[in-house]
């Protein structure tokens, strides 16, 4: 080829050219290339056609590659007629593969109906996929990909329950940037984590991160925080991007991500949800009216697909889950044989309770046999379980299988505390969607025996043991949880050693708590060291506990030092507390701040004291405001006073406070405006105030309507007013009916609540039988200990004394 100014053209001919002669002599279609290639047909088109623009470097590779033309050769025509100039890159080496290469099924996309394949074509069987209604988040998925393809990194996680079309939604999203040479890249080799991890810092620009199911990267007990902050650098690095970070969660687990810890609780997800601000998006259980004509018109236009799904979801709009097959994995679940029940059960159980995605077949085998009644335990034949694991793996529509057996990988991470032993022999993995519905369903009911017996034989993974512990601990299962605990103990898990310790301070054996204390202590756990020293201290040994707070200071950081201080404090040696409190307001701990501005104040001096309260407010210790606002009023200066405690009306402390100061000073008019100005603005802690107000004047209808707002709101404290409402209206099956209602919502403290009405007026089994239930529920009140010291069998009867070292 001669150069010149017509080089490009001339180069662009003969690219095309050649393209035409190996597609002849292949004998395909444009169409069957695109199906070959893996890339979208107006790309193919494009890339052939007469005076179109020059195909991207990627579409030219793939073209060549399944048309056997030579890759260089192909890529220097392509730069020339594109005016580039550099060396020419044969194959791209980055993470993940051209979006056009992908089947959407590899990405998790559900599938929705068998695959297909021409007769002897030898190819690759299709999976084909319904038509795709886009709905109202898909604009702002097409925004987010529409700025990353202007050159701006962006991420965005979809939220939604399971099955509602969150994966396909960003596989429709990502498609324009096919014919841009985007690649993606789906980190899941040999673990979800472990990929992330590894490579995250070698993500080339023009590349999208595929988070599916992104609570296996973000909610990884050991290393989710990490990539969450290696995802953070990745899209805040100008030079690294652009790249488009795409995930999805259920609502469960972004909610336990991004909720805020109490003031001294432990922040397990600090980076995640820094991450998540501003970069979640709400992905709706069911189609609306548009949607579903939208889908209407898919389905009179030939669509087999969603024609199927809409004679079935047309009423509850629940097109997605049915797509995916929800219903036959109902039907197989509610229509299967007794033990198939019961493998789906305590699948169903070990999940909800925290039990990770991988079940151990020996687990389940052992568990199911008290979820069957006697009569079909009797029925059981010697290969009742083989039989049953073969019909659960039979598939659904949708290609899903209630119960599937998969594999684990050996961890590559950097080995955790407690490494996990792998389970032994096959393992399984329940659906999701009756993952879920198991999580709505079952939640108010403890699992039978065989259950906990299954769990301490046959699971090894310490986490889902302590986690397990700790479930049947809130259940009142109180000798499972101290086996269980053990166990995990026995394996080097420090924590399980202060819930040992926890439960042996219940039953007031004093000596087995510290030797548990000092055990978790040697490993330098944190909190063991905190509470080994308040344990010294409060026996006088001020020197040993003093060593263990700096211990804890030097390993959990500045808690240890403000526990110091408080101990000096007590002790009268205020000038060495202050020291200290400064020390850990230093290392980041407002808490300190706070106590610095007390004893400022205390010592008279103002001016210092409000400077430091305020520096606490704003380092996130808002009782600080209210204590503040108290400094001013008790100064006269009330108008201060009032301006600071609307700014802490935030907390429930503060809105009862000013509440009683307005009514002591004779304004007790203005209380009731004060809280409907707060619960307008979304205060439930007004509302429910406000609720208490009504009912002090007989409004019972205006009390129960705030009580409703405040729970629908996610109030806990909302649902057993209600509940006693109902109880003083002299409606008990309302009362219990709501109740409940309220355990099967999270709030299994209405049922307690409701058990202690009935215990005061007398009712000692009602009460009883309602205590049960909201202990089966997960409720955690310590109060349970009068009613069974020993806690329950998980039958629910009462469990006798039994000693803290005896067997299961």
């Amino acid at each position: 080829m001669v150069g010149g100014p017509d080089e490009p053209e001339a180069a662009l001919t003969e690219l095309r050219q050649l393209l035409e002669d190996a597609l002849a002599r292949e004998g395909l279609t444009k169409i069957q290339l695109a199906a070959r290639t893996g890339l979208a047909r107006t790309t193919i088109q494009t890339a052939f056609q007469p005076g179109g623009p020059v195909p991207s470097a990627a579409t030219v590779a793939a073209l060549a590659g399944k048309l056997g033309l030579p890759d260089e050769q192909m890529l220097e025509l392509r730069r020339t007629a594109a005016g580039e100039v550099g060396p020419v890159r044969v194959r791209d080496e980055g993470l993940g593969k051209p979006i056009g290469q992908w089947d959407p099924h590899d990405l998790e996309v559900h599938p929705a109906g068998t695959a297909t394949a021409a007769a002897h074509s030898g190819a690759r069987a299709q999976r084909a996929l319904p038509g795709y209604v886009r709905r109202a988040h898909d604009q702002i998925l097409a925004e987010a990909v529409g700025e990353a393809s202007a050159g701006r990194s962006r991420m965005l996680v979809l939220v939604g329950s399971s099955s509602t079309g969150k994966t396909r939604a960003c596989w429709e999203a990502v498609q324009p940037l096919t014919a841009e040479g985007w690649r993606l890249w789906h980190p899941h080799d040999p673990t979800r984590a472990e990929a992330a991890l590894a490579d995250l810092d070698r993500v080339a620009p023009r590349t999208v991160v595929w988070l599916n199911e992104a609570q296996h990267y973000l909610g990884h007990p050991h290393v989710g925080e990490r990539i969450a902050a290696a995802l953070h650098t990745l899209l805040t690095h100008v030079a690294r991007g652009p790249v488009l970070v795409l995930g999805t969660l259920w609502p469960e687990y972004a909610n336990s991500y991004t909720a805020l810890p109490n003031p001294g609780q432990a922040d397990p997800h600090s980076r995640v949800r820094e991450l998540l601000t501003g970069r979640t998006l709400t992905v709706p259980d069911a189609f609306d009216e548009k949607a579903i004509h939208a889908a209407s018109i898919l389905a009179r236009g030939g669509d087999r697909f969603m024609e199927d799904a809409l004679t079935r979801a047309h009423a509850h709009g629940r097109v997605t889950q049915d797509l995916a097959g929800a219903p036959e994995l109902m039907r197989r679940y509610e229509h299967g044989t007794p033990p198939v029940r019961a493998l789906l059960q305590a699948a169903m159980d070990a999940r909800r309770l925290g039990v990770g995605l991988h079940l151990p077949q020996a687990f389940l085998i052992v568990a199911a046999t008290d979820y069957l009644t006697d009569d079909d335990y009797d029925q059981l034949t010697e290969d009742w379980a083989e039989r049953a694991f073969a019909d659960l793996a039979r598939p659904v529509h949708g290609k899903q299988v209630p119960l599937r057996r998969t594999a684990t990988r050996p961890p590559r991470v950097p080995a955790p505390t407690v490494t996990p032993v792998p389970a032994s022999g096959p393992v399984f993995r329940l659906a999701d969607y009756l993952e879920q519905h198991g999580r709505t369903t079952r939640r108010r009911l403890c699992p039978p025996a065989s259950f906990w017996h299954a769990a301490h034989t046959h699971l090894t993974d310490p986490d889902d043991l302590h986690t397990l512990a700790t479930a049947a601990d809130h259940r009142q299962r109180l000798q499972w949880a101290h086996h269980l605990w053990r166990k995990v103990a026995n394996a080097g898990h420090p924590g399980a050693l202060l819930n040992l310790a926890q439960m042996r301070a219940l039953a007031g054996d004093s000596e087995s708590v510290e030797t548990l204390y000092r055990q978790a202590a040697d490993a330098d756990h944190p909190d063991a060291l905190l509470r080994l020293a308040w344990w010294r201290e409060r026996a006088g040994d001020l020197e040993s506990a003093e060593a263990l707070y700096r211990r804890a200071a030097d390993v959990g950081g500045p808690t240890g030092l403000t526990s110091l201080a408080q101990m000096r404090a007590l002790a009268g040696d205020l000038e060495s507390a202050e020291t200290l409190y400064r020390q850990a307001a230093d290392d980041g701990e407002p808490f300190a701040l706070f106590k610095i501005a007390e004893m400022s104040e205390r010592a008279g001096n103002l001016e210092s004291a409000e400077a430091l309260y305020r520096q606490a407010a704003d380092a996130g210790y808002f009782g600080a405001l209210l204590s503040l606002a108290r400094m001013r009023e008790r100064a006269g200066d009330l108008e201060s006073a009032e301006t600071l405690y609307d700014q802490a009306a935030g907390g429930p402390r503060a809105l009862t406070y000013m509440a009683w100061k307005r009514q002591q000073s004779g304004r007790s008019e203005s209380v009731e405006t004060y809280f409907l100005q707060a619960a307008d603005a979304g205060n439930t802690a007004a509302m429910i105030a406000l609720a208490r107000m009504r009912e002090h004047v007989g409004d019972r209808q205006g009390a129960e309507t705030l009580y409703w707002q405040a729970a629908e709101a996610g109030d806990g404290n909302a649902p057993p007013n209600l509940v006693r409402l109902r109880e003083q209206a002299e409606d008990p099956g309302g009362a219990e009916a709501l109740a409940r209602q309220a355990a099967d919502a999270g709030w299994p403290y209405a049922l307690y609540s409701l058990a202690r009405m009935r215990e005061q007026a007398g009712d000692q089994e009602s009460a009883d039988a309602l205590a049960r239930q909201a202990a089966d529920a997960g409720e955690t009140v310590l109060s349970f200990q009068r009613w069974w010291p020993y806690g329950l069998d998980p039958d629910g009867s009462p469990t006798p004394p039994w000693p803290a070292d005896s067997s299961p």
